[in-house]
């Protein structure tokens, strides 16, 4: 795999919310740096001082349970730890180039900062888009009134993964 050409979706798919907040778990980004989660956990356990609690966080039982429900594991643990996963936030993953000094890992660091930055960008996009439709829902009366509800409908993001589109072969 080319490290500087990590495609964005790939890093995109791996981002979740957790406690209203957009976080990669390590053994996600154990496998984009290229690091076994066991040493990738230990140099973060080296340096805990650089990840207070909203650059990252401890998954509590209950949030792993539900992750595993979610993912196939292995049955003796989060894909064979004993540990619970952490959540790194896009804080905790800058902070990651601090203590991960390999070329592969600067690249990977800067691929995973430019989707964090790309998704926040495509929220906004989508607010300032629901904002106007509002205003021009008010300037209008009910005769467009089916229009903006499919509209609305439209940009409603239900949470639930799209489906790929295309051929694969």
């Amino acid at each position: 795999m080319d490290i500087g050409l990590i495609p964005l979706e790939r890093i995109e798919n791996r981002i979740l919310v957790l406690r209203g907040k957009k976080v990669m778990l390590d053994r996600d980004l154990a496998e984009l740096y290229g690091v076994e989660t066991k040493v990738f956990k230990q140099s973060v356990k080296r340096n805990l001082k650089r990840f207070p609690d909203d650059f990252m966080f401890e998954l509590s039982l209950n949030e792993a349970q539900n992750l595993r429900s979610q993912f196939v594991t292995s049955s003796s643990g989060w894909g064979g730890s004993r540990y619970s996963p952490s959540a790194f936030t896009e804080q905790g993953v800058a902070m990651l180039s601090s203590i991960l000094k390999s070329e592969r890992a600067i690249m990977v660091n800067i691929q995973i900062i430019r989707t964090f930055t790309k998704l926040r960008e495509m929220i906004l996009e989508n607010d300032q888009l629901r904002r106007k439709l509002e205003v021009m829902e008010k300037q209008y009366d009910e005769q467009f009134k089916m229009v903006f509800d499919a509209l609305r409908r439209l940009l409603e993001d239900d949470g639930a993964p799209k489906p790929e589109i295309g051929f694969r072969g």
